[in-house]
C-alpha cells in the first residue's frame, strides 16, 4: 500500500489519518507534502467544525521517512516545517489521537494540534539528536510553550523516549485513555468541541497562539462578539435550559 493521508467528514468532524504501515506510519516526502493544501481544503469547508489527526493501525507516527529524505538541512526539515505550521494554523480546534509510537515528525505534527489525547502504552520522543539535525526554532518554540524547557531539553538533547505518565505530568499530552478506550473518548470530546461556540474558539486560538495580539485583531473580535448574538444566545439557552444554537462561523476566505 502507498504512504498516504486518508481523510473523512462526518458530522462535522474531519478526520486525517497518517497512513504508511509498512513503516509504522513515517511520513514519507509525498505525504508531507499533501498534508498543507489538505488542510487548507478542510479550513475552507463549512461542514467541518473541529479536526482529529490520527495514525493508521496501533501507532500514530514514527517520524519521517529518513530513507526516503535527503541528506542536507533543507531537505529533511523543509518539507516537515510547512506542514507543522499548516497543522498549526488550522483555523478550527485540533485533536491528536495518539496510539504507539509518536516519535520524531509524528510529535512535532502532535505537538502542533491543539490537544492531545493518547492511549496507555504510547510512546513519544524528539529524536534529531539522534541524526544530527537541528530542530527548527518554531518547532524548538512551540515544544518549549507545550512542555516547558526543562522537559523540552530533556528531549531534545536526549532523543529518549517517554511514556505517557510522564507525557501527562509535563502536558505533552492533555488525556491518557485505557487500552480500548481511546476512539470512544476522542468521538466524545469532538461532539463537545463542535457543540461550543466557533467565535469563543477562534478568538481564544488566536489569543492563545505566541506573540502580542495586534490592537486590529482585538478590535476584530470585540466587533464580531457584540455583533454576532452568540452571548445573547449562550444566555438565553442557560436561562431556559436548553442546548445553545450557536450560528456565528468564520468568514470565508
Amino acid at each position: 500500500m502507498e504512504p498516504c493521508l486518508h481523510h473523512r467528514v462526518a458530522d462535522g468532524i474531519a478526520t486525517v489519518v497518517i497512513s504508511n504501515p509498512a513503516k509504522r506510519n513515517a511520513m514519507s516526502p509525498g505525504m508531507w507534502h499533501a498534508l498543507p493544501p489538505l488542510l487548507t481544503r478542510l479550513a475552507a469547508d463549512p461542514d467541518v467544525r473541529a479536526l482529529v489527526l490520527t495514525g493508521d493501525g496501533d501507532t500514530f507516527c514514527a517520524g519521517a521517512d529518513i530513507g526516503a529524505l535527503g541528506t542536507t538541512f533543507e531537505e529533511t526539515t523543509g518539507a516537515a516545517l510547512p506542514a507543522e505550521e499548516a497543522l498549526a494554523a488550522f483555523p478550527k480546534p485540533t485533536l491528536a489521537a495518539v496510539r504507539g509510537s509518536c516519535v520524531g515528525g509524528g510529535c512535532q505534527l502532535a505537538a502542533a494540534c491543539d490537544l492531545r489525547f493518547a492511549e496507555e502504552g504510547a510512546r513519544f520522543g524528539i529524536t534529531p539528536a539522534k541524526l544530527g539535525i537541528v530542530y527548527a526554532p518554531g518547532s524548538t518554540r512551540r515544544l518549549v510553550e507545550l512542555v516547558g524547557p526543562a522537559t523540552a531539553k530533556y528531549l531534545l538533547f536526549s532523543g529518549e523516549l517517554i511514556g505517557t505518565e510522564r507525557a501527562l505530568r509535563t502536558g505533552l499530552v492533555d488525556e491518557v485513555l485505557p487500552v480500548g478506550g481511546l476512539d470512544k473518548r476522542v468521538a466524545e470530546f469532538a461532539q463537545v468541541l463542535i457543540s461550543r461556540s466557533q467565535l469563543t474558539q477562534a478568538a481564544a486560538k488566536e489569543f492563545a497562539a505566541p506573540g502580542p495580539v495586534a490592537p486590529e485583531r482585538v478590535a476584530y473580535w470585540r466587533e464580531q462578539a457584540r455583533t454576532s448574538g452568540e452571548a445573547e444566545e449562550g444566555v438565553a439557552a442557560f436561562l431556559g435550559r436548553r442546548a445553545p444554537r450557536f450560528r456565528w462561523m468564520p468568514p470565508a476566505e
